[in-house]
């Protein structure tokens, strides 16, 4: 059993789902949220700070699923945008790993998208290409066999990684490039940036495209493709990625989409172009401190 309920306003998935839920507790509101029992407009979402308009429609499978009961939440659908026989692209929304980890076996990109295309009889194996960040949204590449990963990455360098990122305040210049080289501390997970015995090259170009009055939209391509390397980068600069925790502010999400993907394919040599737009609330954030 499901309830649909209208959006008539500019709010956050969780706060939306706490005053429309009038008795539940924002413990049990949150487990619908991780148990994909939640959608917007008809697609499964599970990010609780996820931005809804005036227009949207939020349904909720009202429905207590225990285990035992025989009854199964369907994986979020991933958005496939590319596809042959050796390489699979998809749209990877905001919240989800790229790969899993020790506590999180099951909700992650790579096992959703194997489970997605697998069938009773034949299942699919791949492997990443490259990651995103939990809290980046964007092209996600994968490999059908381990082969075809090693020919992508052989040349990942001369691949086109172009990013969008909302950041607070306006560079200056407009334009510029960013050659600090960078460090990642394994046990904080930090990336520091600047001269070190054990730091690597790292090359990022931006260029603002939008300004209001307190962040930017910039568009972003990176020549090395470091750890938290455009995030790291931009808070050297002083200007740090939208919603981003660990080298800024936390927000209601973080604003860095992958963009754009240029490559040429190991087996044809021919160029593939990958290309798919953030979604609106990552554009929201643009203007969400502004109003204030």
């Amino acid at each position: 059993m499901s309830q649909k309920y209208p959006v008539t306003e500019q709010t956050t998935l969780l706060s939306f789902l706490l005053k429309s839920l009038q008795g539940w507790s924002k413990k049990s509101v949150k487990q619908r949220l991780r148990g994909s029992s939640v959608l917007v407009n008809g697609k499964v979402q599970t990010q609780h700070d996820l931005v809804l308009f005036a227009g949207d429609e939020v349904q909720i499978d009202t429905i207590q699923h225990t285990r035992g009961s025989g009854r199964h939440h369907q994986p979020v659908k991933l958005e496939i945008i590319y596809q042959d026989k050796d390489l699979i692209a998809i749209n990877k929304p905001a919240g989800l790993l790229s790969v899993g980890t020790a506590r999180e076996k099951k909700q992650h990109a790579l096992a959703l998208l194997r489970t997605q295309l697998s069938r009773r009889k034949s299942s699919i194996r791949l492997w990443p290409v490259h990651r995103l960040d939990r809290e980046t949204s964007g092209i996600l590449l994968f490999a059908t066999t381990k082969k075809m990963r090693e020919a992508v990455m052989t040349h990942w360098e001369d691949t086109d990684k172009i990013y969008l990122s909302i950041v607070e305040g306006i560079p200056a210049p407009e334009t510029a490039t960013i050659t600090q080289p960078l460090r990642l501390d394994a046990q904080a997970y930090h990336v520091h940036v600047g001269t070190h015995p054990d730091a690597k090259s790292a090359v990022t170009h931006y260029k603002v495209k939008e300004s209001q009055q307190k962040r930017s939209l910039l568009e972003i391509r990176i020549e090395t493709g470091r750890q938290h390397q455009i995030r790291a980068h931009m808070a050297w600069l002083g200007h740090s990625v939208v919603g981003d925790e660990r080298y800024g502010h936390k927000g209601e999400r973080m604003g860095l989409h992958a963009a754009q993907l240029h490559f040429v394919h190991p087996l044809t040599q021919k160029k593939v172009w990958l290309e798919v737009d953030a979604p609106r609330d990552f554009y929201a954030l643009l203007e969400a401190d502004n109003e204030r």
